[in-house]
């Protein structure tokens, strides 16, 4: 394992933004980065409420880390062109600039960036160019004032690393002045199109030795990297942070903590390459991607143990089982039944939701190399595309679950869920080889079911009709798609029955109910039964959403796990059908009962909170299952209160608790 290494961000805090600055800082404690480079822009300074803005921002940022402040210019040959008025007219105003931020803000820092950049789109020969030269003279002489007034002067990173300019600032002696020399690189996003990447080792090293003819004891620091999640790919931010952070430069800036928002213009006024817009570890609305969570989480180890989980095992069969979401909770467990009997099993899941990385982790240690983890999104077609090219079969359980989720996102849902089902189904009909493809379908194709005549009783609202009351809701009720999330999953849902009509994919669909069970890290928008367990045995309150009397037929892990690979062995009987899948009217329960259950497991009643009723929320949902237990002699197994005992039993070991034999909680030792 290598030596652990400060690490810092790059975040470009424009003038006005308070409140976003205040909304990152404390993000960016939380990630363990003890480093910030920030710009300070010339143009930006001299405008209105310039010096005001920079006067609140630098003092605020470096209460909390090493700031690095990047002075921003554009090169002397643009402004003699009359193409800029940001741009220093005389080479000495440069100098003098930075002589005034030493003064008004040195306090604040002991290094500051003097931005370079090349300029190469205009194709200049910078060997003989006189503008080259007029570089050297503005950059040196405001690196050596720095220097002579007790600051240390980096030299920014030229992107793409141009080992030719660097060599020639040095004979130039502008490397005479520098106490450290920045390289920028944003390999597998950019650099690695431009032909210009060699790998962080062999350009450092290159670097360093231009370096070192001319300034032995300069630093190299890479001043700019980062990783573009623009395909979804957030596991592959997590390694090239790592990737960037083991190299062997003396300190790595990350670029950047939040995406750039899609209204402002980053590079030269212009809005033209989508790329720019996701290189941050926690997006726009600040929500965490993988990297950033990570990080708060456990911190570069946590990094390395979660994307470690995606190192290759040994030559996996010809036909392995492969699980989208396999992860999940869901996913794990059927992986761990096909695991089990002794077959290779591909976990492709993006690790987006809290807790699954330790199904994975669990499944590795399990079953070894038999395990093969694909950490990729359904989203990224070029990332999956291999996966499903050797399945003997697929399940298609990842998806965006929560419909709350789809209210606040409704495009990211539909990426997710509707279009991540295309992209399996597409590259299954690709691969031609008859894959089968079973489907993970919601009981929300169904609607809210505002037209069931409801009689509510104490504790539970139940069906007027006696035949509704007896089997639950069939296959044959009519779909009307409710809220982003049931349009999303209802199109998914039809695509996958298309896909075996229409290109004879071998597929089937399951709507499922509310699935339970071991190895489930339930949250208020999606899991509810693990949630309410979970927050009962943490002595944490409740929330309600509507009276509690909406009705559900909840389902045992084990059950459904039975219920896929029935499907799965006989597809071909049942291709291009959907079943319904739920505990049935034997497992109706209501929120109500399953909170008093709780209570006699834990010993006290759950605190319990209330809220209106949510969109789309059903007043009762159980499914008829029926036809399921005709074709694929089905049947459920584990009685709900026999179930709830079991995740209870599952949660207390994972958090330290026991339970005796009275159904009474207390703490472990």
């Amino acid at each position: 394992m290598s030596q652990r290494k400060d690490f810092g961000f790059v975040e470009w805090f424009r003038p006005g933004e308070y409140e976003r600055t205040e909304q990152i800082l404390p993000e960016l404690k939380a990630s363990g980065a003890r480093y910030l480079r920030t710009h300070l822009s010339w143009a930006e300074y001299l405008a209105q409420g310039g010096p005001e803005w920079f006067d609140w921002l630098l003092p605020r940022l470096a209460e909390q880390f090493e700031v690095l402040p990047c002075v921003h210019y554009t090169p002397p040959s643009i402004s003699r062109n009359g193409k800029s008025s940001g741009a220093p007219k005389r080479l000495q105003d440069y100098a003098d600039f930075v002589d005034h931020v030493l003064t008004r803000y040195g306090a604040h820092f002991t290094e500051i960036e003097l931005w370079n950049e090349p300029n190469n789109l205009l194709d200049w020969d910078w060997r003989i160019d006189q503008d080259f030269q007029l570089f050297c003279e503005m950059v040196g002489a405001a690196a050596y004032w720095a220097q002579k007034r007790g600051w240390k002067a980096v030299l920014g990173g030229p992107s793409p690393f141009d080992p030719y300019w660097v060599d020639l600032m040095g004979q130039r002696g502008l490397l005479d002045v520098v106490s450290a020399v920045g390289i920028h690189g944003f390999p597998g996003t950019w650099d690695s199109e431009e032909g210009s990447w060699n790998g962080w080792n062999r350009n450092i090293d290159e670097l360093r030795e231009i370096v070192d003819r001319y300034n032995p004891a300069a630093r190299i620091w890479i001043t700019e990297t980062g990783y573009s999640t623009w395909r979804n790919d957030e596991v592959e931010q997590g390694r090239r942070f790592l990737s960037a952070l083991d190299a062997a430069a003396d300190r790595m800036y990350w670029y950047s903590w939040r995406d750039v928002p899609h209204d402002i213009a980053v590079q030269e006024g212009h809005w033209f390459d989508v790329r720019h817009y996701h290189l941050g570890a926690v997006d726009n609305s600040g929500k965490p991607k993988l990297l950033s969570r990570l990080l708060k989480d456990g911190g570069i180890e946590r990094v390395r143990e979660v994307t470690r989980l995606a190192a290759p095992a040994r030559g996996a069969k010809a036909a392995p089982i492969l699980i989208t979401g396999g992860s999940g909770f869901i996913g794990s467990n059927l992986a761990d039944s096909y695991l089990a009997d002794g077959h290779d099993v591909i976990v492709l899941d993006n690790i987006s939701r809290p807790g699954v990385d330790q199904n994975l982790n669990w499944l590795k240690d399990r079953h070894k190399d038999r395990v093969h983890p694909l950490l990729a999104d359904i989203r990224d077609m070029h990332a999956i595309r291999p996966a499903l090219q050797d399945a003997r079969v697929v399940f298609h359980l990842a998806a965006q679950t929560a419909v709350t989720t789809s209210l606040e996102e409704p495009f990211g849902d539909f990426e997710v869920n509707a279009r991540g089902t295309l992209n399996i189904l597409e590259g299954v009909r690709a691969a031609g080889r008859d894959a089968p493809v079973i489907f993970a379908s919601t009981n929300k194709v169904y609607g809210a079911l505002l037209d069931l005549e409801m009689i509510e009783l104490e504790d539970r609202y139940v069906p007027a009709s006696k035949s509704t009351h007896r089997y639950g809701i069939a296959e044959t009720r009519p779909l009307e798609f409710c809220t982003p999330y049931g349009c999303s999953k209802g199109v998914a849902d039809q695509y996958v029955l298309d896909y075996a009509k229409t290109f004879g994919v071998p597929s089937a669909v399951m709507r499922m109910s509310c699935i339970y069970g071991p190895r489930q890290f339930g949250t208020e928008d999606q899991g509810w039964v693990a949630h309410f367990l979970i927050r009962a045995l943490d002595g944490q309150p409740i929330t309600i959403f509507g009276d509690g009397k909406q009705v559900r037929d909840i389902l045992h892990v084990n059950d459904a796990v039975k219920a896929y690979r029935l499907a799965a062995e006989h597809i071909g009987a049942i291709s291009g059908k959907a079943y319904n899948l739920g505990g049935g009217p034997a497992n109706a329960v209501s929120l109500q009962m399953v909170l008093h259950e709780i209570g006699k497991i834990t010993g006290s009643d759950p605190d319990i909170g209330r809220e209106p009723w949510r969109p789309g929320d059903q007043h009762y949902y159980v499914s008829d299952t029926r036809l399921l237990q005709k074709e694929l002699g089905w049947q459920s197994q584990t009685a709900w209160r026999e179930g709830l005992q079991d995740l209870a039993d599952w949660l207390c070991a994972t958090r330290g608790l026991t339970i005796n034999n009275n159904n009474k909680k207390r703490m472990s030792a």
